[in-house]
């Protein structure tokens, strides 16, 4: 459990946080200084009362009572415009801090290796960049600044009424004790509750993440009904964890109530006996100081402003831990250091595309070795094809070939230089891998293929469209290429989706071109046409073809067929097929002769 959760506030953590509030340290300086100027200047309004009402109201003098109101009508607009600035400041440099950190967490979040999406849940990382991070916005405008500018308020008010009269003053607080002890037991279990909803929160966040991706998958197999009830049960748990926070308040409040009354109830008695009383010894000349009826006023609208505070003081505190809880839930994220070391410096005009891997070893997790001691080279336009049953590894190794993950053993080299010595970000730019599970953008069919790079015109969008031969499909959708598809592509076949991948890919004008199962999706007719374009594009570039359908690679200048992570069979298709009881061979057979297909 994060520190942050303890009874002290983590101050190590709370100056990190401030770190953020530098470029806006004017607009701090002058939350603080209204801040300290409301606590001050909320003294006047009974001081005025008190004033008004013992020198003017009973003193019959009416010239005197108008000035007094326009002065108090003064202050309270003093005090209003002082407010109005003061929470305008506090939420400003709130937002205006929130807005640079979910920059920062957003920023490093792509950064992050796709290793640690592995383990996250999607449903976490978004609680993290929206709920987490607007409790951090609390901490300006509901926590620190107005928790010093409360604390500032209930000390004057207390000095003051000492100062004005201690005996008045210690009878009328004698239940503030039992209001510090209420406000502290509130403050420990409202916490509690409070770190109970986050968590709910980031649950159901999950959970509605990961069900609505999947929904189709419910609906083909009719778990309506069941996830309905999981979902029942997620919901259930966040509704009672609200239900105990305010639970909580329901007890709180009405004890503050009550012990206000308990000491409007002191004030009124010990007052009205001191009036009687001072007014006796003033009579014979021995009371200098007496109790007034405009101190009683005053002393009941102190009070008030003495109450208000306090008990928004707890639910401020509580407001501040849970800012910090988010914080540190964030920083959390932002110290995760899994991304991809970009020490290199490496940048060439262009790469041949020249691909070795010497004696590599990958694991995802320990040494639980995906790869084992994987040793291959493909000449610069050259097209090798990886074959396998699923979990053999041919997706792996296209994912250390971008350092997506880190190999363990080994080397990695493009054009005779280590992969680590290029640039992370043009490394990448090199290698464009079309995938079978497409993802598409909320926006238009050219911005997809694009990526909204400025550097891609419509020309070239639309020349590599020809190329493909998606053009004519793109020009009969409604707007053509500013066609708007919707979230992951749902407006559009599977084939459609596919084909506009393969363009975005090309459009790039990689030296490397990956295509992972990428016409496993597509319908036959959509085949053909990246077949018959296949050829033509893959010229001048080097090609890695992974594949389950051997008939796609069967011209492949180089097969490799992997099995359980190990390099079992490298050559041509024909030279494969030559080996009895081959691995190639007999996916072969399996594949063809299941299909009753004629081999040639």
């Amino acid at each position: 459990m994060s520190q942050v959760t303890g009874k002290a506030l983590d101050w190590k953590l709370l100056k990190r946080v401030m770190h953020y509030v530098k470029p806006y340290r004017t607009t701090f300086i002058i939350a603080a200084f209204l801040t300290i100027f409301l606590a001050a200047n909320t003294l006047v309004q009974p001081m005025l009362m008190q004033i008004t009402l013992d020198k003017y109201i009973l003193g019959n003098n009416y010239n005197g009572l108008i000035s007094m109101v326009s002065l108090m009508i003064v202050q309270l607009a003093v005090q209003t415009l002082a407010q109005y600035y003061q929470t305008y400041s506090t939420n400003s440099l709130g937002q205006s801090v929130i807005r640079d950190l979910r920059i920062d967490i957003f920023n490093h979040i792509i950064s992050l290796r796709l290793k640690y999406f592995d383990r996250t849940p999607i449903g976490m990382l978004i609680t993290r960049t929206v709920s987490d991070l607007e409790t951090i916005a609390d901490i300006f405008s509901e926590g620190l600044i107005s928790i010093v500018g409360d604390l500032l308020l209930v000390v004057a008010i207390i000095v003051y009424m000492l100062v004005k009269d201690w005996k008045l003053a210690l009878i009328t607080l004698i239940p503030m004790p039992f209001l510090f002890m209420s406000t502290y037991v509130f403050k420990e279990a409202i916490k509690s509750s409070f770190q109970e909803v986050r968590t709910q929160v980031a649950h159901l966040n999950t959970f509605l993440a990961e069900h609505i991706s999947g929904i189709s998958i419910i609906q083909y197999f009719s778990r309506e009904d069941q996830e309905m009830r999981k979902f029942k049960a997620v919901n259930l748990k966040y509704r009672d964890a609200n239900i105990r926070s305010n639970w909580y308040y329901s007890i709180f409040f009405p004890v503050v109530e009550i012990l206000f009354a308990v000491c409007i109830s002191l004030l009124v008695w010990y007052g009205c006996k001191r009036i009687l009383t001072d007014q006796q010894l003033a009579n014979i000349g021995t009371h200098d100081n007496p109790v007034t009826p405009g101190m009683i006023l005053a002393f009941i609208v102190l009070l008030n402003l003495l109450f208000r505070p306090i008990r928004q003081l707890a639910d401020k505190f509580n407001t501040l831990q849970m800012g910090m809880v988010g914080a540190d839930r964030i920083f959390k994220v932002l110290d995760t250091d899994e991304v991809a070391v970009n020490t290199g410096t490496l940048k060439s005009a262009s790469l041949n595309g020249e691909i070795a891997f010497d004696h590599v070893w990958f694991a995802y997790n320990d040494e639980n070795w995906v790869l084992k001691d994987i040793s291959f080279r493909v000449k610069p336009g050259e097209k090798l094809a990886l074959v396998g049953a699923t979990g053999a590894g041919k997706s792996s190794t296209i994912n250390i070939l971008n350092r997506f993950y880190e190999i363990g053993k080994g080397t990695v080299k493009v054009d005779d230089a280590d992969i680590r010595e290029y640039d992370v970000d043009f490394l990448r730019s090199q290698i464009a891998t079309v995938i079978q599970d497409v993802f598409l953008f909320t926006d238009t069919i050219a911005n997809n293929i694009s990526l909204n790079n400025p550097t891609i015109t419509r020309e070239q969008v639309i020349a590599a469209a020809k190329d493909v031969g998606a053009h004519e499909f793109i020009e009969r959708l409604p707007g053509g290429y500013d066609y708007n598809v919707m979230e992951r592509g749902a407006t559009l076949s599977s084939g459609q989706a596919q084909l506009i991948s393969f363009i975005r890919a090309l459009v790039y004008d990689p030296a490397i071109l990956v295509l992972d199962e990428a016409t496993s999706s597509v319908d036959t007719e959509t085949e053909i046409l990246i077949q018959n374009a296949i050829g033509k594009l893959m010229q001048g570039r080097t090609a890695i073809v992974i594949a389950h359908r051997l008939s796609t690679i069967q011209n492949a200048d180089k097969i490799i067929v992997l099995d359980h992570g190990e390099i079992k069979e490298m050559g041509t298709h024909q030279e494969l097929l030559k080996i009895e009881h081959g691995y190639y061979r007999k996916l072969y057979d399996l594949q063809f002769n299941s299909a009753g297909i004629v081999k040639s």
